[in-house]
């Protein structure tokens, strides 16, 4: 594993700024870069060790048309902003991690209008690929995955891979401890390995998790020598799980996340900037527990995206501005949130300080103890560290078997015969537990 040893502490609140800020779609000043510093003890008290952001650099809309990318968007501030920000995180032992869009850049990119000014004759004619001519003759060029507005970067020309290079330790020379590659799955593995190995003889500390989606993680890992990547495949079972009612999903998922674990530690969420949140994906409410206990006891580098741990909802659809629901414009300040939220809040903060308080969570692999359609009781273990989680997702209270429990730690819920291989714990209807566990007595007896 390449990951810096301080990734194993690391519990993300990411932030999407423009959103975040009430920059875009509103377009009116919402505080920019200062918005989200005011916001800092706030991540602090919920229990993160770092701040994950969205794009802050100078873009047409939404971020992720950049322009420019050694520029801070305006309608968030400035380098000042920036490097004051930077300061404020780290003041308060907060990482911070940027997003790198370098698949593609807006049609505003000064390489790009050198194209459309000069044709073959600008110095990046390389930099994008032409593809057929339009009615008037014109070229056309690649775009990432059919939108106009975003052009695809020709990743197998070296002047690409010296930008992308130029910009990433850029921005880490002024304080970002790492890097979330956008449609990092869109990029040929083989660029990033090129790239990465630079940025890392500088920055050997810098933390870099790719944006994949579907296909073989651990290959592209691998190929691409990135850290991480993000886990989507169980984002997806999490929830589906809860809803469907078929805990086999989630355990095949389970299974499939501990081979990741062995060569690399995945990027684990719940919610982000691009999906639906939580709070509407979820049939029942009464499942928002199991998620989080499902995310903070398996191995991963978690993180939360901003408002979920208030019970936020908004839902994606696929339309222009479609994602606006999920990047709200958020209070000046926390004193600002509706109390509603609280309750789900508090429960974050317990779940988290579980999570700092048993770091080597971030490696654990799961193992089955239970499985039914609507119960699940499985242990989380690295070394000699273990811990139990059982979830009922059912109408009716249940009770499951927990060998070895020895108590609840967290959750509501009652332990018969704790510490023997014979113990249960009774979870009311829709209940939950994570729970310590003792060695089973033939490991007891072991020698040594």
């Amino acid at each position: 594993m390449s990951e810096p040893g301080w990734v194993e502490h690391a519990v993300w609140w990411q932030v999407y700024p423009l959103g975040f800020a009430g920059a875009y779609p509103a377009g009116g000043d919402g505080g920019g870069l200062g918005r989200i510093t005011d916001w800092l003890d706030y991540a602090i008290e919920l229990g993160a060790s770092g701040i994950l952001l969205g794009p802050v650099f100078a873009s047409e809309t939404h971020g992720y048309d950049t322009v420019d990318h050694l520029r801070i968007d305006p309608r968030l501030g400035d380098d000042a902003d920036f490097d004051a920000l930077i300061a404020a995180a780290h003041d308060r032992g907060l990482r911070v991690l940027l997003d790198g869009v370098f698949n593609h850049v807006g049609r505003g990119h000064a390489a790009f209008q050198a194209v459309l000014a000069q044709g073959a004759d600008a110095p990046t004619a390389r930099w994008f690929r032409a593809t057929r001519p339009d009615g008037a003759g014109e070229p056309r060029y690649e775009t990432f995955e059919g939108h106009d507005a975003l052009v695809a970067l020709n990743h197998l020309e070296p002047a690409v891979a010296d930008y992308v290079a130029g910009v990433m330790t850029h921005w880490l020379r002024r304080g970002a401890d790492g890097w979330r590659l956008d449609a990092a799955y869109a990029v040929p593995a083989e660029f990033w390995a090129g790239v990465l190995p630079r940025v890392r003889a500088e920055f050997p500390d810098a933390y870099v998790v790719g944006e994949v989606i579907h296909g073989d993680y651990g290959d592209f890992v691998a190929r691409s020598t990135v850290d991480s990547v993000t886990q989507y495949e169980l984002w997806k079972a999490v929830w589906s799980a809860l809803n469907e009612g078929n805990f086999f999903e989630l355990a095949w998922a389970l299974d499939r996340h501990n081979t990741f674990l062995d060569t690399f530690v995945p990027q684990t969420f719940l919610g982000n900037h691009d999906v639906t949140r939580l709070a509407s994906r979820l049939i029942d409410a009464r499942h928002l527990p199991h998620a989080l206990a499902l995310l903070l006891t398996v191995g991963g580098t978690p993180s939360v995206y901003a408002g979920d741990e208030q019970g936020f909802t908004g839902v994606k659809e696929d339309r222009e501005h479609g994602d606006d629901a999920v990047r709200p414009p958020f209070p000046a300040r926390p004193d600002g949130l509706a109390p509603y939220g609280r309750p789900l809040y508090h429960l974050h903060q317990e779940l988290i300080g579980l999570r700092r308080r048993h770091p080597w969570l971030h490696r654990a692999r799961t193992s089955t103890v239970h499985l039914t359609n609507e119960q699940f009781a499985y242990e989380a273990a690295a070394g000699d560290h273990r811990l139990l989680v059982a979830l009922n997702a059912g109408a009716a209270p249940a009770e499951l078997p927990v060998p070895y429990g020895k108590n609840v730690l967290h959750g509501e819920a009652k332990l018969t015969e704790p510490g023997t291989a014979a113990a249960t714990v009774a979870l009311p209807a829709a209940g939950w537990a994570v729970l310590d566990r003792t060695p089973s007595a033939a490991a007891a007896r072991a020698p040594g």
